[in-house]
Parts: C-alpha cells; structure tokens; sequence
C-alpha cells in the first residue's frame, strides 16, 4: 500500500509551528497525486493551507491513532518521526504524569522538578525479578535488566545517563545505586550505597556550579563501578571523573558562579576554626565576584558548609586532613587577588608586602619572597645554560590562574582519591555495573574549549549508542532469520575524525601549542587552510576569523577560539611548582607527590581489567623517568586518551542508557516546553534510534499476538489450526506489496505505517461492525419504540373516550340532580310560606286564649280571697263563743268543790280531838321520829352541803356583784361617752353632709379616672398581650435553643461516643500494630538465630581438626537449647532457672553474668532466711530451757508430746548447723576464684553452686513446713485447752485433774494455759493491729475521698461558669478521666491479686503435701496408747487423691530417641492421613503430664526444651515444604491449647468433662512455657505464609491479571521493541484455575493436619491479601492493564475467588475485605469518568484506595479501542481537589509483604487423654502408658 494512499480526508497530520514545533491538523480533502497544496484544518477550528515542498513534495507527517498515544515505547508507535515522538512523551509527562518512557532500548526520563512516590523499597520489590518489558518504564527497570544481565551472562553491565545540565542525571544514577543496594541482598554491606551517597554533597561542593541553566550543574563527568562478589552482592565501588572545568576557578560568565565550596567557605569565614584563613565575603575575592551572582535564591551556604563538613567525616577524612583543604582552597581565593604592576611590556612586579600574597604564602607555608620572584619570572633552559626571564604583566596573570587552576584540580584528585579509599572493597571483585554520569551535549552563546570537548565526547558516545543500537537490530534480524539489508544510518565517523583524526583540530591545536609564537589567531587560520571546504562538517562563520562552526550529530556549534591554546596548554611554570613542593604544609607537597605518583593508562589493574585514568585532568603516566615529559601534555591530549579508555570500558561492556530530558528552563513542575524538549531529543540520539528502527522493520508482533489482534479481519474459513500460516494467508490478502512486511520464525516485521494501516483497516471493520450493529439496534429500537406508542396511542384513545363518556354521564346526572333541587326548593318555598302563616295564627290564638285564661284566673283568686276572709272572721266568731262556756264551767266547778272541803273540814277537826286518835299517832310518831331523825340528820349534811355552796354562791354573788358594779360604772361611763358620743355624732353628721358633697364630686373625678382607669387598662391590656406574644415568641425562641441546646449535647454525647469508638479502634489498632511489632521481631529473631546457626556451621566447617571434648551434640541439642531453657515456679515467683544437666559433649560457654548476679541475689536472699529461723530457733530454745528449769521442780508432763517437740527442736538445730556449713562452702567456692573457667557450666563451682542452691531451696521449704505444722499444732492445743475451763466441759476437767498425780502436774497444766493464753493474746494483739491499720487506711480512704469530693466541687463550679456545650464536653472528658484512672487502678489491683493468688496456691499446694507426708509420718512414730493418751487433735490436712490414667512413662535416656522418632523422623503425611490430628502434641503432652506427677522439675524441663528445639530444627530443615511447616504450626498450637486446658486455671478449665479436669497439671505452672511455645507458634506462622507467598507469587500476576478468563474481553494493543509477557495461555502460564488448585491444596493440608478453623481463617487472609496487593500493586505499575475489559477480568477473577470462599465457609474470615482495594481499582476501570457527578461516585466508592492510587489509575488508564474514551486531565484534577481533605498514606504500591498479626484463640480438645492409643508406626515401643 503506497504511503499516499493514507492521506484521506479526516486523516491527521502534524505541520512544523514556530511555536508548538509541531501542530496537529486534520485533512478536509483526500490527498491526489500531484497536488501543491493540502487543505487542512487546526484542532483549534481555524482552516490553512499547507503547501508541499515542490522539490521533495515531501508529504507532513501523518499522526498515529489515539488509541497508541501514550505508548511506554515509542517504537510501537504506527508511525516513527519526531512530532509523534514529542507528542507522545508530551502526553504521558503532562495528562499521565509520567516521566518514563522507552524508545527501544534507550530509556528517556524527564526531570519534573517535583517529588514523586515512585522510589520506595515497595517499588523496588515490584520490579525485582521482573522483564524489563513487563513493567512500566521506570530506571528500576534499567537497573534490573542491568543487574540480571550481569548475573545470567557473566558480563559486565554499564548505565549511561547523559543529558543536559539539570536533567535529573545525578538523580537517575543515584536512584539505580539504591537499587542494586536493595536487591543485591547485601543488607550489611549496603553502607556502600550511603557512602556513595554520602560522597554526593563533597563532590557537588567541590565540582558543581551555577550556570545559567541550572544552579547545581555538575561541571565534570564521573563513572562510578559498582563491585559485587560471586554471589552478586556489592562489595565497593570506585569513582572516576572527567574533564574537570578547570577554568571555572578562574572566570566565570556573567550570571554564574564559581564552584560551591568558595562561597560555602566565605558564608562560613565567621566560625572561629576559619579565622587563620582570613576569608570575607565573596563579592571580595576575584575569583568569586566576577559572575556577579555570589548568592543562589533558596540556598544557604553556610547550612551546605556543614553538610560538606559532615560528609568528609563519614567518609573518613580527619579534621587536620579537612582544615588543610580549607586552607589551600582559601589560598586560592587569596592568589586570585594577587595584583601585578607593569614596569615596562616585558616585566612586571608585584607590589612589596602585598597582603593577599602575603595570606597566601602563610597559608601554604611557602616563603613570600620566592613566590613573589617566580610569579614575575621564568626559567629558560637551552642547550648550553640557563637563565631567567622576566615576564609581562599579562603573562604573569596567566601564570598566576594556571596556578591556581592546577592547584584547585589536584585537591580535586586527591579528594576523588580519598572518596574511592572509603569506598575501597577488601573482598576480590568478580564483577562490576558502571554508572556513567555525564554532561550531554552543549552550546550557549559563547563556546569555548570546555563545550568543544563535551561535545566531542558525546560524539563518541553517540558513535558507540548508533553502533550498539546497529547492532542489536542485527540480532534481532538474524534471530527471526529475516534477510539482512544494509540500513543507512548516520555515521557520525566523520566529525570524529575531524577532531582526533591526523591533522584534526586537536592535532592542529596541540601542534600551534609547542609554537613559541603560537596563537589563537594563527591557530584559526591553520584551521581554516586545513578544512575549509575540504570537510563539509567544517565551516567558517561569515562575520568572524576568530570562530569555527562543526556540524555534530545534534546540532551546528560555533566555537570562538579565544582561549583555546591557553586552556589546552594549561601552564604551569617548573620553579612555581617547586616553591610549592618546598611547603612546610605537609598536605600540599602530597597534592603533587601524588601526581608524581600516578600509575600509565596503559598498566593493568590486579583485577585484570584496563581502568580509566582517574580524572581526564590528571595527567597519567607511561613510565616514572619521563615525569617532565609527560607533565607537558596538553589538556586536549590527556581527554582525548582518557576517552579512549573510557570507550573501550564501555565497549567491554553491556551498556544500558538513559537520557535525561530538561523540560523547561525555570524548574516549574510538570512544564513542557516543546521546543527545548526536541533540541535535546535531537542531540541525546533518541530521534536518531527512532530513525534507525523506523528504516527497517520497526512494527514486531508475535503470530499469537497479530492473530487475537486482527482476528476481526479474519473469515472462519480462514482460521486454520496453525497460526502462522494464518497470519501469512491473511496478510497476502490485507497487504498486496510484499515488501512492506516479512515473516521471522517467532514475529511479523513490518515496515514503517503498515502497523496504521492495519489498525485503519481494523477500526474500518470495526466501524462497519458497530454501524451494522447500530443500524440493528436501532431498528430494534425504533420498532420497540412505534409498538410502544401504538400500544400508548390506544391506551390514551380508550381513556378519552371512557372520559367522554364519562363527561357525558356526568352531564345526565347533573341534570337530573338540578330538576331534583329545583323540586325540592320549590317545596321548601311554599311550606316556608304555609309554617309563617300557620305560626301567626297560632301565635294569635295563644295571646287571645291567654287574655282570656288570665281573666278567669283573676276572678278565681278574687272568690278564694274572699272566701279565706269569711273563714277566718267565723272562727273567730266561735272561739269567742267557746271561752266564754268554758269560763262560766270552771267558775261553777271551784264553787262546788269549795263547798265540799269545807264539808271535809269539819269531819277532821272532830277526829282529832278523840284520844285514841293521839295513841294511834303515837306509835306512827316513835317511827316518824326515828325517820325524821335520820332525815334530820341527812338534812344536816345537806345543810353543811348547802351551806358550802351558800357560802361558794355568797362569794360567787360578792365577785359578781363586784363585776356589776363594775359594769354599772362601766354603763355609766358609757353612757357619759354615748353623750358625748351623741355631740360628736352631730358634728359627724354634719361632716357627713360635708363628706357626701365631697363624696359627689369624688364620684365625677372616680368617673373620669375610671374611663382613664378603662383606657389605661385597655391600652395595659394590649400591651400585656403584646408581651405575651413576645414571651410566647421568646419562649419557642427558648424552647428552640433548648432543643438545640438538647440536640448539640446529644450530638456532643454522639461525637463523644464516636470518639470513645474511635479510640477503641485505635486502641484496637494500636494493639495490632504492638501484636505485629512483637511478631515482627520475633520474625528478626528467627532470622538472626538462622543466620547464626550458619555461621556457626561455617565455622565448624572452617575447623578440620575438632579439640577433644568440643564435638557438636546431636542435632536435638542446638544452640537454641539454652534460650528456651526456663524453670518453672514451684513455690515463689522470683525462683531461680537451673539447669542441672549438663551434656560433657557440649561445648562449654561461659557463665552468663547477669544470671551469676541473679544466683548471688538469692543466696543473700537465703542467707536472711537462715538468719530469721536462726533467730526464732533461739527464741525457741530459750522458752524450752525456761520450761526444763520448771520442769525439773515437778515431774514430766506428757512425755510424749515433750519428747516430740525435742525432737524436732534437735532435728532443727542440726538441720541449721548443716545449713551454715553448706553456706560457708558455698560462699568458699565463689570466692576462691572469678576466672572464667571456674564459673563456667560445668566448673566445680558452678556446680557446687548450683547444688548448694538447689538443696538450700528444699531446705527452706521443708523448714517452712515444720513452721506452719508447729504453728498449726499450737493453735490445736489452744483449741483443745479452751473448752476444759467451760462449764459444760466439768467432768472433762475433773477426769484430767484425777489424772494428775500431783500439784506439779497441776502447775504444769497451768503454765501450759498460760503459754496459750499468750499466744492468744500476741494474736489479738496483732489482730488490733491489723485492725488499726485498717482503720488508719480507712481514715486515708476518708480524707481522699474528701479531697475527691472538694475537687469535684471546685470541678463542678468551674464547669457551671462554661457554657453547656464547653460544660458537657467538659463533664465528659472528666468523666473518662476518672473511668480510665479507676479502670487503671483496678487492672493493677487486679493483677497483683491474681500474682497473690498464684503464689499462695502453689504454696498451699506444697505445704499441703509436705504436711500429709508428715502426719502419716507422726502416726507411724506415735503407739496407740500415746494416741488414746493423746487429749489434743492432730493436724488433719487432706491429701489430694490424683488420677494416674492418661499418662505416658518414658525413661530419662529415652527422651532424644523420644524427639527423633516423634518429631525429627516423622512424615507428616502418613500422619495427617492414617493417625488421628494433632497426635504428636498429644503424646509430648501426655508425657510431660508423667513428669508433672512425679514433680520432676529437670524432666519437664529438659522435654520441653527438646521438643522446642526439635521442631525448630525439622522446620529449619525442611521449611520450605508447605506441609511440614502446616503439619507443625497445628500441632504446636494443639500442644499450646493442651497446656492451657489442663493448666488448672478457670478461665482455660470451662468446657472441660469432669475427668479431664481431673487430668490438670499439680506440681508446675508451665505458664513461661506455653509463652515460649506461643513464640515458636507465632515463628511457624509467619514461615508459612512465607512459603505459601513464594508459592503464590510466581502464579498471581499471570492467573489475575496476565491471563484472559474470559476470552475475547481484552484486546491486544500493537507493543514496542520490548514485547511483554503475553496474556494467551501457553503450556506453562498460570491461570486463575491454578491459584484456585493451589488455594484447595493449602486448605485441605491444613484441614488434614486438624489445623484451628480460626488460624485457617488467618492464613486464607493472609494468602487473599498477598493476592491482592501483587495484583494491585502491577496494576498500578502497568499501564497495559488499566483498561475497561481488564477491569472486566479482574472482577471475575474475584468473584471466582469470592465463591471458592463461600465453598469453604470462609466468608467471614476477613479474607474478602483484603481484595477490597484489588475491586475498587477494577470498578474504579470501568466507572463512567467525565462529569462531576462520576467524580463525586468515584470518591465516594473508592475508599479502600488512596488518592496517589486513585489518581495512578486514572493516569494510567488506556483505552484498548478507539472506542473508549480517555480520562481527562481536568477530570484528574477535579478528583483530586475532592480528595485533598482525605488524609490517608502517600504511598503508592501495598506492602505485599505484610503480614498480619496472628493471635491463637484457646480451642479445647473433647478427645479423651485416656483413650489415646501410640500406634507402632510411630517407634514408641519405649513408652508405656500410665
């Protein structure tokens, strides 16, 4: 296909633009043959026309798709020319951030001017081990394929960074040193890399400066070799400069300055060690003033001075050594000053007692007057004499620079030589990688010597890339068997020759220097006559005959020959020197001893190697007798042969290269400036490999790769099984012009274009395929649409017409209803109409009917009136009628009865006179008489009574009587005052009359004041009512702010609550990041002991002939033996570890001192002890001779129990007597001798002092027992004496007074009560005490809970001052104060209870035992009538019956046969298959439970050691086996949870049956071991996830990433010359059906191994974090794979890793959230990313990401199709100002090596230990169960 024939319209091109380089355009019409002129049109909108060239009728350059802008490599660009080259690197640094870029095998790194994240050790981990085209391009890459090469090949590797000054070259190289540092896995030995480091701010103070183009430009060029021994880890390195600016020192143009140590010094001339140098300030010195710019913005040459100064100290220069380069480099500054005067044109002098001559002369320690005399003279030696000559005044300034320029460049050398002795290796090296930091190619206004020299060496550089890159492509066509045509490319041989060739310029220019009469002028004109029109490469400026032009590879240059000779000569006069050489200042005569000293260019290093010169400015040497000789070669001649050297360096070996790129001139951060950007393209020759490549075939695919990429432009006839000739058939179809490609036997090579062409013909397809489908679609659609309105359209007839009809209805209806109101209105009309009429009728006929009822009424009441009045008057009538008959009847009824007394009367007088009548009476009147008498009597009494109370009623009368005449008096007065009340009543009326007038006018003026009153009143009213809306008002105002008040301290309370969360997570946090700290140093640990036990093996290895007695134990007893060697506590916390075996194989150690220290605390501690029952023996003693001398005046008292308790007290004493004899050899033993061999394990002593202790240790403890039983025995006599002097016990008394045969016996018992009554009252008496201390600790309890409560009141006062939300935070924050202080106090109160409880248990244990024994001790020694005899009880302390089942007895020599055959021997496969899980830890168990019971402390001990030792030795062995390490993580933890269950401890002792309680440990509290154990555990663990990741790792990036589960999703994308590991499934590539294979193999190993289910969950989260951190972790360093289909693959490949979860049950296990941030970065692929609105979703999804990820991504996303889109950069920009309050890590990448702390919940066993059976498999013969 002819290249025209792309030119279609809407085809892209770029044209030339001043400004932009280059422009993008697009074509309105399709481009014919012979057209002059393309129409096109700006992105921009605005329509040109471009004008071909008529001569070339050279076509612009057409662009490449967008789906290939952005590329890593620039060779898989469609098409290769400079404008893509830019626009695609322009891209990537601008809109991706990116600053690395391929273009084939040159790496292209543009300085941003801004920190990245892209340099941390997770990076370097990402790209360790990795082909250098499956990563992003990064100078980790380089430096990896670097360091593979060198390691696969066996060949020497270089680094070449070049690039203008300030492109980032000293960065690059130091950034690929920090990475062979890390990867070398020389981690002892990467202090290398620092000093390197370290050497940075000396060699940038001594050999950078400020140019106009950067404030830090290195002006030398430095290969620095980096050493690495067989095992490829550094051992050294050595640096090596070039081409030192030498004429910096002396001049520098305007704006620059010269090198940095001289302005450092002068910032720092004020500190007083700088006084003797005499400095100032710069703009003093000549030498620093000229450039006019002595200070850099931003930067402190004072703070730099003493970076300076700390760095020689690193690297080992002293501070003489340093004090003595500050005083040559202040000389320097002070010669520079030096002035000479002209006496006539050929000779001059210097003024006498010139100061700076003088400072300078002091300071080099030179005599003033010889110096002053050779500055103004010279030597001149002839054949036949010599004599001296003075010199001009020009000639002498000359002199006096060159002086100091050679001065300045051998401190330079002897510096670089220091440096390289610091980082000087002992070790041979093997190979090296160089790093080649130099200056790239120059031009400025003004060109001298120094540019023509850079220049020239970047000439031969480029000649050296074009060959290498020649080469390769050679290769690469030889390999795949492609016929080899000669490809023209740009030789740069030539300008080469120009220069160095004979007769070249540097011929000519060393040739005028031996001129006497020699000159630049001269030296121009040679050139000219030699070159000028002779070499087209060669010209002369038009307005010049002091300037040359050479045409370089990059660029034109135009160099002025001013100052040629005199750099190029560089002389210093012979007698100059040797007045220096003369210095009393030994540093300078060592400056020019090592010059005189340094070796031929052309002698061979030791190492066999052909070495650079040190330094280009250092002048070398073929043989030590042409010294003179050999100091007279020129400047030009030492470089050209020192980059000679350096040439055939490089070309020994593999050369890597990257190419630094300034982006803009002002250091803003991610700046592209275009037109700098393409100059410095043109000269680093990446456009001249792009120009290479694109001459060949510069487009390789792979058959796999062009068939799943152009398989849309294949038919399904066409696809044939082999793939290669599918490729070639299809190809012969698509592609007519056979020449345009050629089939290799691995790849397709394609011409420049075809590639495009291809894609064109793809995305045509394509297009047709997505125009038909939406042609389809949309048909569909539309059709979906029209049934939809049909269906829409009748639904809304229907509804209409149901309306009408409705309407209609309605209609009817109303009708109806309006002739219904109309009738009933009507109705209600007229009967309104009747009811008024009928009502006035009524209403009538009622007033009429009234009238007349009411005139009847008053007729009626007018007759009963009457009526009442007549009844009346006739009663009365008869009532008068009725008293006067009754009157005249009583009148004649007292007549009548008057008449008939006086009838009476006289009958009676007659009877009275007769006798009979008087006797009669008189025998009545003795009775009367009697009766009267008594009446008179009881009158009397009634008398008295009567008149008792006349007299009471006379006084009663007299006192009232009183009273009334009181009253009368009173009445009287009254009566006065009535009168006169009577006057004042008249006058009261009278003022009455007055007051009622008053009265009346009072009521008007109340009438008026009441209306006021009423205003007053209402206007009160109205505003009473307006107050009350306002307080209403101001009460919803205050209801509101309660609420709000309520609502913010429910808010605070929330807040506070959160907080309380939050610091529980943190707290929860901060305990996980502990638990991983711990864990992470035990990992260390490991790792140091590993590392120690090889060396340790070396060592034995290293010795032939082992000593006698120095043999290595078996392999149970390591060197870890004694690490994990713990007691346990068997009576007190704080007793000592002993070990008391000592193996006579094992090689003796000395005595650890803190543990001999440990053994001498203990023995003072035994020592007061021994002291305290020393003292109580003797108070014991003394009451016993005081009760023998009692005793000897009356006869023994119970001869039994005196006979036992001097028994015991003799046994006491010689028990005490022993133990002062074995103190005193003990305390003899240890101080005998201190050698190191006396105190050794082993030693006489040590074992004398272990013995001692241990016995002293029983002794004291049965001592303890014998106390606490005699202390027991007092308190029973007590107990029985007491009752005896009871009432209720008499007889008791009685029979033991009869029993007493005397009164001796009686005083006996006697002072036997007395004793206990003493001891009854020493215990009352320390019972009040106690009781007092109690209560003084109460009264401290009182008065701190008083000065709690004032604090709280003073708290609570303050808090009332604050406002409610200050005093709720307030009271909250109190609050947690005091909760945390109690909770504080209580946790330790707790603890200390618990270490009490600990202590006393398992002293009651002992004593309980050890006082059993003894009584049963005590009833065999006492007769059976002693024990009828015997009143007192005995102790009776029960012993505790133990269970002997569930034990394993084993022999004490059988123990390492029981660790060999149990743990060192034992496969772990038979066993996980055909014997019960965890049965190993069963029977080490079982068999520790036997040591247990027979209180064998040196048994348990030395098994638990063992077996500790054991396991880390099988693990050690075969580590890397993943079943070994799973078989022994289970059965640690399963040992681990039987020693906690049967610990005897409540809390592990719950879920227990009754018989395995019984089965808990009596003697030992293993507690130290079960740590040691949970160690051991935590060690295993962590190997096994390291073994699962080295499984892992090899398989996740290709089955997550590489691999396509769903085929057809992801498509190819054309790649450059570096191919990337391709996404087709081989043979031998990982899918995620392998991960998924090797997840269940992890998981049914450790299901087998009966492994807990909650460490089975910690290990699956473990392995599903490894995942998904490698997986994210090369997403975010590849670009490829930030696609939408990618993100497509990778949440299946979740999803199926989320469903073998659900599968196993282990969903809750954590191990989903670990790929959470692996499913964000996925959808985070495929999310919509364009509005506001996505961004907002975007932020809000991924949460789990950081923001540098988020933003990665984003960068990196790459559209596979045209079809997709690309991420903006406003809408990167718009995520990241929505994620700048986010605080989360800066870090890019996961840590993949993470592991997460691991905790082992306790898990009881329900297995019974009786039931346990040893198979005979196991070789166990020698155990017996119990």
């Amino acid at each position: 296909m002819a290249a025209s024939e792309l030119y279609t319209k809407y085809a892209r091109v770029w044209i030339p633009d001043p400004e932009e380089v280059w422009k993008s355009a697009e074509l309105l019409k399709d481009y014919k043959p012979g057209d002059e002129v393309l129409q096109l049109r700006l992105e921009e909108g605005k329509d040109i026309e471009y004008c071909l060239d008529p001569k070339t009728k050279e076509l612009p350059p057409l662009r490449n798709p967008d789906i290939l802008v952005g590329e890593n490599d620039l060779t898989a660009l469609s098409y290769l020319h400079e404008p893509a080259v830019l626009h695609n690197l322009k891209v990537r640094f601008i809109d991706s951030k990116l600053i690395y870029t391929y273009c084939g095998i040159v790496l292209v790194a543009i300085n941003p001017y801004e920190q990245l994240p892209i340099y941390g050790e997770d990076i370097i981990n990402a790209y360790s081990g990795q082909n250098m085209g499956d990563m992003d391009p990064h100078i980790f890459a380089v430096a990896e394929e670097a360091y593979k090469q060198m390691a696969r090949d066996e060949r020497n590797q270089s680094i070449i960074v070049s690039g203008e000054s300030g492109a980032g070259k000293t960065v690059s190289a130091k950034y690929a040193m920090r990475y062979f540092a890390t990867v070398s896995g020389s981690a002892s030995e990467a202090n290398v890399e620092e000093k390197v480091l370290a050497s940075n701010p000396i060699m940038e103070s001594i050999g950078n400066a400020k140019t106009t183009r950067n404030d830090n430009s290195s002006r030398f060029g430095k290969y620095i070799e980096i050493g690495f021994d067989k095992r490829y880890r550094i051992i050294g390195a050595n640096m090596r400069t070039y081409l030192l600016e030498k004429s910096r020192v002396v001049f520098q143009a305007e704006e620059e300055r010269n090198y940095h140590i001289f302005y450092q010094l002068c910032a720092s001339a004020a500190l007083p060690e700088f006084k003797t140098l005499r400095l100032g300030n710069a703009n003093y010195f000549h030498y620093t003033k000229q450039g006019g710019s002595a200070v850099i913005d931003g930067v402190d040459d004072a703070k730099e001075m003493v970076n300076t100064r700390q760095a020689f100290t690193l690297l080992g220069v002293s501070d003489s050594y340093q004090m003595g380069i500050f005083r040559i480099l202040a000389g320097i500054l002070h010669l520079g000053n030096v002035e000479f005067a002209s006496r006539d044109s050929d000779s001059c002098v210097i003024p006498p007692k010139h100061e700076p001559l003088t400072i300078f002369c002091d300071l080099m320690g030179v005599e003033y007057e010889e110096m002053a005399h050779w500055l103004c003279h010279r030597k001149l030696a002839t054949a036949t004499e010599t004599y001296i000559k003075p010199i001009s005044k020009l000639h002498a300034i000359n002199a006096r620079d060159a002086l100091a320029k050679h001065i300045y460049a051998n401190l330079f050398n002897w510096i670089v030589d220091h440096v390289n002795k610091a980082l000087h290796a002992t070790v041979k090296q093997h190979s090296f990688i160089g790093v080649l930091d130099i200056y790239g190619f120059e031009t400025f206004e003004i060109n001298s010597f120094e540019q023509f020299c850079i220049n020239y060496a970047n000439e031969k550089l480029q000649q050296q890339f074009n060959m290498h890159v020649f080469k390769l492509e050679q290769e690469e066509y030889m390999k795949e068997q492609i016929p080899w045509t000669l490809i023209d490319f740009y030789d740069n041989q030539p300008c080469i020759n120009l220069i160095e060739a004979k007769m070249g310029i540097l011929d000519l220019l060393d040739e005028e220097c031996k001129m006497p009469k020699g000159s630049d002028d001269t030296w121009a004109q040679k050139l000219y006559n030699t070159h000028l029109n002779k070499c087209a490469l060669f010209e002369k400026p038009r307005m010049s005959n002091k300037a040359f032009i050479i045409k370089h590879f990059a660029d034109k240059v135009e160099y002025q020959c001013e100052g040629f000779l005199e750099k190029n000569k560089d002389t210093v006069y012979e007698e100059q020197f040797k007045v220096l050489k003369s210095s009393k200042f030994k540093l300078l005569p060592e400056l020019f001893q090592d010059e005189e000293k340094a070796i031929s260019p052309t002698s061979a290093t030791p190492s066999g190697r052909v070495p650079l010169s040190r330094t280009a400015v250092k002048p070398a040497k073929a043989r030590p007798g042409q010294a003179s000789k050999e100091h007279k070669k020129t400047v030009g001649h030492q470089f050209r042969n020192s980059l000679h050297l350096l040439m055939e360096t490089l070309n020994a070996t593999t050369p890597h290269y990257v190419r630094c790129i300034k982006p803009n001139d002002f250091k803003f951060p991610f700046t592209f400036d275009e037109k700098r950007a393409v100059q410095q393209l043109r000269a680093c020759g990446v456009l001249e490999t792009i120009r290479i490549s694109a001459a060949g075939f510069p487009s390789r695919w792979t058959y796999q790769e062009f068939f799943s990429r152009y398989r849309v432009l294949m038919k399904q006839r066409d696809v044939l099984g082999d793939r290669k000739q599918t490729c070639k058939n299809v190809l012969e179809k698509l592609i007519l012009d056979k020449d345009k490609y050629q089939f290799g036997k691995t790849k397709i090579f394609f011409r420049a274009g075809q590639v495009a062409y291809l894609e064109k013909i793809r995305a045509d397809k394509l297009r047709a395929a997505c125009i038909r489908i939406q042609k389809t679609i949309r048909g569909w659609l539309m059709r979906k649409k029209y049934v939809r309105m049909r269906k829409a359209a009748i639904t809304i007839q229907r509804y209409v017409r149901g309306y009408q009809a409705r309407c209609y209805a309605n209609f009817l209806r109303r009708t109806r209803a309006a002739i219904t109101i109309q009738k009933f209105q009507r109705m209600y009309v007229v009967r309104k109409r009747y009811q008024c009429m009928r009502a006035a009728t009524i209403a009538l006929q009622a007033l009429l009917r009234g009238y007349m009822a009411r005139n009847k009424y008053q007729m009626m009441l007018r007759e009963h009136k009457s009526i009442i009045i007549q009844k009346h008057v006739r009663g009365w009538l008869a009532r008068v009628h009725y008293r006067r008959t009754l009157k005249a009847i009583v009148y004649l009824q007292c007549c009548y009865r008057r008449m008939m007394a006086k009838r009476e009367l006289k009958k009676l007088k007659i009877e009275a006179r007769s006798v009979e009548r008087y006797k009669k009476l008189h025998i009545g009147l003795e009775n009367k008489i009697m009766q009267l008498q008594r009446k008179i009597d009881e009158q009397n009494k009634e008398y008295k009574s009567l008149m008792e109370k006349l007299s009471n009623l006379e006084i009663t009368y007299s006192t009232e009587t009183e009273k009334l005449r009181s009253d009368v008096e009173r009445l009287r007065m009254s009566e006065e005052e009535a009168k006169n009340a009577t006057n004042r009543v008249l006058s009261l009326q009278e003022e009455i009359a007055k007051l009622r007038k008053e009265l009346h006018q009072t009521q008007s003026e109340k009438k008026t004041i009441e209306e006021w009153a009423d205003k007053y009143k209402h206007e009160t009213e109205q505003a009473i009512s307006e107050l009350k809306e306002q307080n209403t008002l101001l009460k919803t105002e205050k209801e509101d702010l309660n609420r709000r008040i309520h609502e913010q301290a429910r808010e605070i309370t929330e807040t506070m609550e959160k907080k309380l969360v939050e610091e529980t997570k943190q707290l929860e946090l901060d305990l996980n990041d502990e638990r991983l700290r711990y864990q992470n140093l035990l990992n260390e640990f490991s790792r140091l002991e590993e590392r120690y036990d090889d060396l340790k093996d070396e060592m034995n290895l290293m010795v032939s002939i082992p000593k006698p007695g120095h043999k290595r134990t078996d392999s149970t007893h390591s060197s870890n033996e004694s690490e994990y060697t713990f007691s346990s506590e068997i009576t007190e916390a704080e007793d000592l570890p002993v070990r008391m075996e000592q193996e006579p194989s094992e090689k003796k150690a000395p005595l650890d001192m803190s543990l001999f220290l440990k053994l001498q605390k203990r023995v003072t501690e035994l020592e007061q002890e021994k002291q305290s029952l020393q003292d109580e023996l003797d108070r014991k003693e003394e009451q016993a001779l005081r009760a023998k001398a009692k005793e000897e005046e009356r006869p023994p008292m119970r001869g039994a129990e005196l006979e036992y308790e001097s028994l015991k007290r003799q046994e006491l004493e010689s028990e005490n007597k022993k133990l002062k004899n074995e103190l005193n050899e003990l305390q003899k033993a240890l101080t005998e001798t201190r050698s190191p061999e006396v105190t050794a394990p082993g030693a006489p002593a040590y074992r004398v002092l272990l013995d001692q202790l241990t016995s002293v240790s029983e002794e004291l403890e049965v001592r303890k027992e014998e106390v606490l039983i005699l202390r027991s025995q007092l308190v029973s006599q007590k107990e029985a004496i007491q009752p005896k002097n009871t009432m209720t016990d008499a007889t008791i008394l009685l029979e033991d007074v009869q029993k007493m045969k005397d009164k001796g016996e009686i005083a006996q018992a006697y002072i036997g009560l007395k004793e206990t009554n003493r001891l009854l009252e020493s215990q009352l008496q320390s019972q009040k005490k106690s009781h007092e201390n109690e209560l003084e600790s109460l009264r401290g309890e009182i008065q701190s809970l008083k000065e709690e409560n004032n604090r709280q009141q003073q708290l609570l006062a303050q808090n009332l001052q604050l406002p409610p939300e200050a005093r709720i935070e307030a009271s909250l924050q109190h609050e947690i104060t005091r909760l945390t202080n109690e909770n504080l106090d209580l946790m330790e109160q707790l603890e200390k209870q618990d270490k009490t409880v600990r202590k006393l248990k398992k002293q009651l244990k002992v004593f309980a035992k050890k006082i059993g024994e003894l009584e049963v001790g005590q009833m065999e020694n006492i007769s059976p009538g002693q024990i009828i005899d015997e009143p007192i009880r005995p102790v009776n302390i029960p012993r505790k019956e133990k269970d002997f089942q569930g034990m394993l007895e084993y022999k004490k020599e059988d123990e390492q046969k029981l660790v060999k055959n149990l743990i060192l021997e034992l496969k772990p496969r038979g066993v996980a298959v055909n014997l019960i899980p965890g049965l190993p830890a069963y029977i080490l168990f079982m068999c520790v439970r036997h040591a247990d019971y027979l209180n064998d402390d040196q048994k348990v001990r030395s098994l638990l050691t063992s077996t500790i030792n054991g396991i880390k030795k099988v693990l050690k062995k075969r580590g890397d086996d993943f079943e070994t390490v799973s078989f022994w993580l289970s059965n640690t933890c399963r040992f681990l949870h039987c020693l906690k269950q049967y610990s005897g401890e409540e809390g592990f002792m719950k879920h227990n049956t009754p018989r395995q309680n019984e089965h808990c440990l009596t003697n030992f509290d293993l507690a130290e071991y079960r740590q040691v154990l949970s160690d051991l555990a935590i060690q295993i663990y962590q190997q096994l996830v390291r073994v699962l990741e080295n499984i892992l790792q090899p398989m996740i990036v290709s089955g997550m990433l590489e691999h396509e589960t769903i085929q057809g999703v992801s498509g190819v994308k054309p790649t450059g010359l570096r191919k990337r590991t391709s996404s087709i499934a081989d043979e031998g590539t990982y899918t995620l059906d392998s991960i998924i294979r090797q997840l269940n193999s992890f998981h049914s190993v450790m299901c087998q191994h009966g492994m807990d289910p909650e460490l089975i969950k910690q290990v699956v989260k473990q392995m599903f974090y490894i995942i998904g951190a490698v997986t994210l972790n090369n997403l975010l360093l590849r670009k490829d794979m930030c696609s939408w289909s990618k993100g497509m693959q990778i949440r299946y490949n979740v999803s199926q890793l989320e469903e073998w979860l659900r599968d196993k049950n282990l969903m809750n296990s954590g191990a989903k959230e670990t790929l959470e941030p692996l499913i964000q970065a996925a959808q985070l692929l495929q999310v919509k990313k364009k509005t506001d609105e996505d961004a907002e979703a975007i932020c809000s999804m991924c949460n789990a990401l950081t923001t540098a990820q988020i933003v990665k991504v984003l960068n990196l996303y790459t559209p596979v199709n045209e079809f997709e889109e690309r991420v903006l950069v406003s809408f990167i920009r718009t995520i990241q100002m929505r994620l700048r309050d986010r605080k989360d890590s800066p870090q890019l990448l996961m840590d993949a090596k993470h592991i997460f702390p691991v905790t082992f919940p306790f898990n009881p066993s329900s297995l019974a230990l009786e039931t346990i059976q040893i198979p005979a498999s196991l070789g166990l013969g020698f155990i017996s169960r119990v």
